[in-house]
């Protein structure tokens, strides 16, 4: 059972999944939630007609509502979220510790800008929820980290045949689910 909703029944967990690496109110955008999810997790004994109010003044600002447990929610932003911007800080950190990181930096195009942008959010809060996630988030490095391990085998090896293999499965899952989806 939620802590939480015992405590407080009126109270209703929720995450929109929208948002910029900036923080702040100077950074607010007043259409922001607009075709964006937001999760909402009550517990058990959270108040139906709390989560009703909720999950309808979300829909007002635009979002589309979905409700889940929060242990999956948990497990999803781990892998869609939390993951991503731990690779990004670790890249970004990884370059910048090295004594020509200027070039780096100064020839990075637009797909390092892409997938770094998250790197610029605040530490102190992805900090927080790196903690709060451990466990999801440590197994998701770790897959990762075997992952990386096999390709740079695959390099060492000069087997192109399955790096093509592997690039070729992501290209099709990422076309699949993600491609002209907002």
């Amino acid at each position: 059972m939620d802590a939480l909703s015992v405590d407080y029944p009126d109270f209703v967990p929720g995450h929109p999944i929208a948002g910029t690496e900036y923080s702040g109110f100077e950074h607010a955008l007043a259409d922001l939630f607009v075709d964006h999810k937001v999760i909402l997790t009550p517990g058990e004994t959270t108040s139906v007609n709390a989560t009703a109010r909720v999950s309808r003044m979300w829909r007002e600002l635009g979002a589309e509502v979905i409700e889940m447990a929060a242990v999956d929610h948990d497990k999803v932003l781990a892998a869609t979220s939390h993951l991503p911007h731990m690779l990004a800080f670790a890249l970004v950190k990884m370059l910048a510790d090295r004594p020509d990181h200027q070039s780096m930096f100064d020839l990075a195009a637009g797909g390092f800008r892409d997938f770094t942008r998250v790197a610029s959010s605040d530490p102190v809060m992805w900090r927080s929820i790196a903690l709060a996630n451990a466990t999801e988030l440590s197994q998701l490095l770790t897959a990762y980290k075997e992952l990386i391990t096999r390709m740079v085998e695959q390099l060492e090896q000069g087997d192109g045949r399955a790096l093509v293999q592997l690039f070729s499965e992501a290209k099709a899952a990422r076309d699949a689910h993600l491609v002209n989806r907002k």
